[in-house]
C-alpha cells in the first residue's frame, strides 16, 4: 500500500469512527450527554459539572419490523435549539419557559431500515424517545421489547418504589402504584415483588448529583412503563406491564402507526434537590391533544368517605358534607362509591340541586370497570363501555354534576391507556373533569388534556384510616413526595386531617400522629389542583367538643391549589422538607418534620419584603398544639425557624 492509499484508508476509517459519536450540551454548558455507537450498539452516557451521572447506558428496541438494538450504523446527525413559552393553569408553575438543545441521530440496522433518537438537554433535563418512519409500504410497528437502560455508578443509593404482583390486593386491582418507599436503598437490594419500580424513581450518585428518572407523553399510542430491577451487568431497564395485568387483557407490547414516536423518557439532574422539586420536564415537549370550551374551575372539596367510609354514602350525611364544604368556603363535594344503590340517581338529583343551592358543585364516583378486577361498589361496568359512559356522562351533564372520580384500574397496558383518553375525551364533551384513583401515573396529563385534574397513584391518606403504620409514618412520606411522586405530575392524596382519630365522632379508630400544622403543611407540600381535604362536620365543633382548633380550620378556608410559582428551600427525602409556592402575589412556605427530635432550620427565603411582616403558623412545644402569630422579617436570608417531631411550620406573606 502506498502512502497515499494508507492515509486515505486510515482517515476514512478514523471519520468513520468518529461519526459513531456525538455530544450535546445545556444551554449552561453543566449538563453534557455523549452519544456513541460501539460494536453496534448505541448508547449514551450523562455527566453533570465533568462528574459521571450515567455511565454508557444501552438504546434502541425490538420491534415486529425489525431490531434496532444491535447492529446498528450511524446514518447522520443535526441539532436545533428549543426555545418555548407555555402556560400551566393546574400545576406547580403558571409559567414556563423551556430553553434547551436538541440532537438527532439517524441510524439503519442490519437491514437498512432507519430509526432516530432524539435527545432535548436543558440546563437540568434531559428527554429523549425514539422515533421511526414510515418503513416502505409498512404503515405500522409493534414494539416488542426496549434496550433503553440506565447504568448508574456503583455507589447510587435510591429512593424508589416497587411495582406490585398484577391482580393482588383489594379485590384484585393492582398494581396501582400505592406502594412503599425505602429511602437510601442500595440499588443491588431487590424490589419487594421482584418486578422492579415505578416512576418516578429517585436517586442520589454519592456527592456528584441527584437524579430524578420518569416518562412523559404517555397516551393511547403506547404503554406505561417501568424501570426494571438493576440488570446483572449494573443496569435498569425498561420494563413493559405484566401479561397478567387487567386479568390478562390487552397485549403487553405496544403498537402505533408510522410515522411513530415513543413517549419521552426523562431524567432530571441537579447538584442539590432544587432542579429536582422545581422540573417543568413532563410538560416541555407535550403539548394538549384537544381543545376545550369550557372554564374548569379548581379548589377545595369535602369527602365523606375518607373518615366516615361506606357508612356515611346516604342522603342525609351528604347534606352535610355539602354544608360544610359551603362553611368552609370550598366548591365542591365529593360523593363516593355506592351512591347508585344508597341515594340513586333520581335523588342524586335532588342532592346536586341542594348543593348548588349552597354554592357547591359535585364530584361522583365510578368504578373503572368490572372485568379485570372483583370490585362491586357502584356504579361499575359504565365507564369502560363507550355507550354507557356517554349515556352517564349526559345525565350528569343535565344534572349539573363537575367531575367524576374513575376509580380501580390495576394495569399500565396500552389498552388501559386508551380507556384513560377515552374517559377524559368524553367527559370533556360533557363539560367534567376527572379525577384517576387506584391508577398509573400521570404523564404529563396536565397539559395534554384539558379536563384531567389529578391522580391518585401513591399510597395515599386512606391508608391512615386503614392502618396505624401509615399514620405513624405519615411524616416520613410527607417529606418525601415532594422530591419524588409529586415532583413529575399532581397528586390527589385526599388528606389534611383535622380528626385525632380517624373515625366518626372523632372518638376510635386510628390515631394521627401528626401535629395540625404538619397537615396543614401537606396542603402546600401536596399539589392538585382540585384538593379532596379529609375534614368531618365535627371539626367544626368547639375543640372541647371534639372539634378542630379554629386556628387550623381558618388557614383551611383559605389556602389555595393551584400555584403561579414553586420554589424548593430546604429538606432532605425521608427526614423534612421546606417548600415556598407562590399564589398570585403571595407566598406559602410550608415544612414537614419527619426526624425523631425538634429541627431548627436557618432558611434563605428571597421571596420575603425585609421589613415586611408575615403570618406563623407552627406547633406549641408543650402540648404540639397549633400557633399563629405575626412576624417581622429583619434578614430574609436567614429566617430561624423550629419543627417539631411529626410537625410542620408554614410562613405566609410577600
Amino acid at each position: 500500500m502506498n502512502k497515499q492509499t494508507f492515509l486515505f484508508a486510515f482517515f476514512a476509517a478514523t471519520a468513520s469512527v468518529f461519526a459513531q459519536k456525538a455530544e450535546i450540551n445545556g444551554p449552561d454548558a453543566r449538563l453534557k450527554l455523549s452519544f456513541d455507537i460501539e460494536g453496534g450498539v448505541p448508547s449514551y452516557s450523562v455527566t453533570y459539572d465533568g462528574k459521571t451521572v450515567l455511565d454508557p447506558s444501552p438504546l434502541g428496541f425490538t420491534s415486529n419490523i425489525g431490531d434496532f438494538s444491535k447492529s446498528m450504523t450511524f446514518k447522520e446527525k443535526s441539532e436545533k435549539k428549543i426555545d418555548n413559552h407555555y402556560t400551566l393553569n393546574r400545576s406547580k408553575v403558571a409559567e414556563v419557559h423551556y430553553v434547551a438543545n436538541e440532537l438527532q441521530v439517524k441510524m439503519k440496522n442490519a437491514e437498512g431500515k432507519e430509526m432516530s433518537v432524539v435527545f432535548r438537554v436543558s440546563d437540568n433535563d434531559i428527554a429523549f424517545r425514539y422515533e421511526i418512519p414510515k418503513q416502505g409500504d409498512t404503515g405500522s410497528i409493534r414494539i416488542e421489547s426496549e434496550a433503553t437502560s440506565f447504568d448508574f455508578p456503583s455507589h447510587t443509593t435510591t429512593f424508589i418504589c416497587p411495582q406490585s404482583d398484577a391482580m393482588i390486593g383489594w379485590k384484585r386491582t393492582k398494581p396501582s402504584y400505592e406502594e412503599e418507599y425505602k429511602a437510601e436503598a442500595p440499588m443491588t437490594d431487590k424490589s419487594q415483588y421482584g418486578h422492579g419500580y415505578t416512576f418516578p424513581c429517585l436517586y442520589h450518585v454519592g456527592d456528584e448529583a441527584w437524579v430524578l428518572v420518569s416518562e412523559t407523553g404517555v397516551d393511547s399510542r403506547y404503554c406505561g412503563s417501568h424501570l426494571s430491577d438493576m440488570t446483572g451487568d449494573g443496569r435498569y431497564t425498561i420494563a413493559f406491564p405484566m401479561a397478567e395485568e387487567n386479568n390478562g387483557n390487552g397485549t403487553v407490547a405496544p403498537a402505533f402507526s408510522l410515522p411513530g414516536a415513543t413517549p419521552w423518557r426523562t431524567i432530571t439532574v441537579g447538584a442539590t434537590l432544587k432542579p429536582i422539586v422545581e422540573t417543568t420536564a413532563p410538560w416541555d415537549n407535550v403539548s394538549p391533544l384537544y381543545e376545550t370550551e369550557h372554564n374548569y374551575k379548581y379548589g377545595r372539596g369535602t369527602w365523606s368517605w375518607i373518615v366516615w367510609q361506606d357508612n356515611s354514602i346516604n342522603y342525609d350525611d351528604q347534606v352535610k358534607f355539602v354544608d360544610l364544604a359551603n362553611a368552609m368556603g370550598y366548591e365542591y363535594v365529593l360523593i363516593d362509591n355506592w351512591w347508585d344503590t344508597n341515594i340513586g340517581r333520581k335523588r342524586m338529583e335532588e342532592l346536586v340541586k341542594y348543593a348548588h343551592s349552597k354554592n357547591v358543585d359535585v364530584f361522583l364516583w365510578y368504578s373503572s370497570s368490572g372485568y379485570w378486577n372483583d370490585i362491586v361498589q357502584g356504579p361499575i361496568n359504565c365507564m369502560d363501555n363507550p355507550i354507557i359512559r356517554k349515556q352517564q356522562m349526559r345525565w350528569m351533564k343535565q344534572i349539573g354534576v363537575k367531575g367524576i372520580k374513575v376509580d380501580f384500574f390495576g394495569g399500565d397496558k396500552q389498552e388501559t391507556m386508551r380507556l384513560y383518553e377515552a374517559i377524559l375525551s368524553d367527559a370533556d364533551d360533557n363539560g367534567l373533569m376527572v379525577i384517576f384513583h387506584g391508577c398509573t401515573l400521570p404523564r404529563g396529563w396536565e397539559r395534554m388534556y384539558p379536563n384531567y385534574v389529578g391522580s391518585e397513584a401513591v399510597l395515599a391518606s386512606e391508608n391512615m384510616v386503614f392502618e396505624q403504620k401509615f399514620c405513624d409514618n405519615a411524616a416520613f412520606n410527607a417529606t418525601l413526595h415532594p422530591f419524588i411522586r409529586n415532583a413529575v405530575g399532581c397528586m390527589e392524596f385526599g388528606g389534611c386531617f383535622m380528626n385525632r382519630h380517624l373515625a366518626k365522632g372523632n372518638k376510635g379508630g386510628k390515631t394521627r400522629k401528626t401535629t395540625d400544622v404538619g397537615e396543614l403543611a401537606t396542603c402546600i407540600l401536596f399539589q392538585n389542583p382540585i384538593q379532596n381535604f379529609a375534614l368531618t362536620p365535627e371539626n367544626l365543633n368547639p375543640v372541647e367538643e371534639n372539634g378542630a382548633p379554629a386556628v387550623s380550620m381558618d388557614f383551611l378556608k383559605t389556602v389555595p391549589t393551584t400555584w403561579d410559582e414553586t420554589v424548593f428551600i430546604d429538606g432532605y427525602p425521608g427526614k423534612y422538607v421546606v417548600l415556598a409556592r407562590r399564589c398570585g402575589s403571595q407566598w406559602y412556605i410550608a415544612g414537614v418534620n419527619a426526624l425523631k427530635s425538634p429541627l431548627t432550620l436557618r432558611l434563605n427565603l428571597p421571596m420575603l419584603t425585609k421589613g415586611g411582616n408575615v403570618t406563623v403558623y407552627s406547633d406549641n412545644k408543650k402540648d404540639r398544639e397549633p400557633m399563629k402569630s405575626e412576624m417581622k422579617v429583619k434578614k430574609p436570608e436567614a429566617v430561624t425557624v423550629t419543627m417539631q417531631p411529626d410537625g410542620g411550620v408554614i410562613i405566609v406573606g410577600n
